[in-house]
């Protein structure tokens, strides 16, 4: 008999979280993983950060009156590793299905937009953070490195992974592009900026299915109503928050596999064969015969960033350099 572990299902999550509870929303999560187990799915996409949850406030009010949201945000962000990263691991090897969930990150004094991407046998394999927060969002999250933009080797293929408007960045994607990825996992906050996102999120994603020749996991948020309330300081902002969800699969043809899922809370679920991959790539292959390096080539700092760099002595003494310690004679214009 033909082994075809080619073909299995894979899942993106529309949910809303417990606001502004990082156990409680994490729980939602944990939940959601199993019920994937369950149903033999080998891979499920979450929202942007919808632990604990999106901050919306950054948008809708300005900067001198969030600080105490901000706070809040902090309070509940994950830290990496900690026991967050453990349950959803433990989660993972239980259901046997590979993880990639939108974190709010806590470091030090900063919070960073970030994606963590567990394998199937529940093994942290690494994290990515937004390497350009948008707008207001800069208020709230430091910036990413180059270090996460990489595909990663799971046991459901090469998984590759961005953020929101990171796909209206094309190096950013050309880079998961170049690596070979076969599935690539977005996701967006959802509940934002109406039907004109929701339009934004649909052209994004479709677009990068074809260019990549990938299966695209695409989950974002979604809000209820009374959350929404509870956000909104003031009522006649209410059209901003409404609309902006896409959650769907899309094949790397260009078409809706699942999705896109109407509002309210939900999962699209498709089955999927990595040999389709092959059959794309074969017209288009933008890493491969579609390109042409001798013209166009991209070039990527993947280091992490440091802020600290050890310079242990002995110092090399650099010719003609004045020797360490000593100072010009000012008055003789030495």
């Amino acid at each position: 008999m033909e082994k075809r572990d080619h073909v299995f299902k894979v899942a993106a999550v529309q949910m809303s979280p417990v606001w502004m509870d990082r156990d409680g929303t994490t729980e939602k999560v944990l939940e959601r993983i199993a019920v994937c187990g369950r149903e033999g799915i080998r891979l499920v996409v979450f929202p942007e950060t919808c632990i604990p949850s999106y901050p919306y406030f950054a948008w809708l009010e300005p900067p001198a009156v969030i600080a105490e949201r901000h706070r809040k945000l902090y309070e509940e962000a994950v830290d990496v590793p900690g026991p967050v990263t453990d349950a959803v691991g433990k989660a993972a090897k239980g259901a046997g299905t590979v993880v990639v969930l939108g974190v709010n990150e806590r470091e030090g004094g900063t919070l960073y937009n970030t994606q963590l991407i567990f394998d199937a046998d529940g093994a942290f394999l690494g994290k990515r953070r937004k390497i350009m927060p948008t707008f207001h969002e800069r208020m709230i999250w430091g910036w990413g490195d180059g270090d996460g933009l990489r595909v990663f080797e799971t046991k459901a293929g090469r998984v590759g992974a961005l953020i929101c408007w990171e796909h209206f960045m094309p190096l950013a994607r050309y880079a998961l592009m170049a690596e070979g990825e076969q599935i690539h996992c977005a996701h967006f906050p959802g509940a934002m900026a109406g039907d004109s996102m929701s339009r934004q999120i649909d052209a994004a994603i479709r677009h990068h299915a074809m260019e990549a020749g990938a299966f695209v996991v695409n989950a974002t948020g979604w809000l209820s109503d009374k959350q929404k309330k509870e956000i909104l300081p003031d009522e006649s902002l209410a059209r901003y928050l409404r609309g902006g969800i896409c959650t769907g699969i899309v094949a790397p043809y260009g078409l809706y596999l699942d999705g896109p899922l109407p509002e309210g809370e939900g999962m699209a679920v498709a089955e999927i064969d990595l040999h389709a991959i092959v059959r794309q790539k074969n017209v288009l292959d933008t890493a491969g015969h579609y390109s042409r390096p001798d013209l166009l080539r991209l070039m990527i700092n993947r280091s992490p960033a440091t802020r600290v760099a050890d310079m242990t002595p002995p110092f090399e003494a650099v010719p003609g350099a004045m020797p360490l310690g000593e100072c010009p004679d000012v008055e003789s214009g030495g």
